[in-house]
C-alpha cells in the first residue's frame, strides 16, 4: 500500500459515522450487512448512509454487490491487512527477531504474515 492509499483509507476512517458502519461490517463478516441493517446497527440516518457508505467504497475499505434487487456491503479484509501492514512495517527496525512470530520484545505487534491476529 502506498502513502496516498493510507491516507485516503485513514481519512474515510476519521468519521464517527463511518468508523461505526465500518467496524458493523468487520464484526459481521465476508456476509456483509444490507443498508437496512446498517441503520440500524449504528443509529445512522438512512438519507446520510449513502453518502458515509461511498466514502468507504472510494477508500476501497468496503465492498458491494448486489443480491436480486438489494445491495449487499462488505469489509474489504485484503485492503485493511494492506494498511495494517503499511503502518506497521518499520515497527522495531522492520526486524522480526528469529524465530519469532512477533515483532520486539513485548511490542505485541503482529507479524507481516497474521497482521490481524491479537
Amino acid at each position: 500500500m502506498e502513502m496516498t492509499q493510507s491516507v485516503q483509507a485513514l481519512s474515510a476512517l476519521a468519521n464517527e459515522s463511518r468508523l461505526a458502519v465500518f467496524r458493523a461490517l468487520v464484526q459481521r463478516g465476508p456476509e456483509g450487512l444490507k443498508p437496512g441493517e446498517l441503520v440500524a446497527r449504528c443509529g445512522i440516518p438512512d438519507y446520510t448512509l449513502s453518502f458515509h457508505l461511498a466514502h468507504l467504497l472510494r477508500a476501497g475499505l468496503v465492498t458491494r454487490r448486489r443480491e436480486g434487487r438489494t445491495l449487499i456491503y462488505a469489509a474489504q479484509f485484503s485492503t485493511v491487512n494492506a494498511l495494517i501492514g503499511y503502518l506497521m512495517e518499520n515497527c522495531c527496525a522492520g526486524r522480526t527477531p528469529p524465530g519469532s512470530s512477533e515483532c520486539g520484545d513485548g511490542c505485541g505487534v503482529p507479524s507481516k504474515s497474521d497482521p490481524l491476529k491479537a
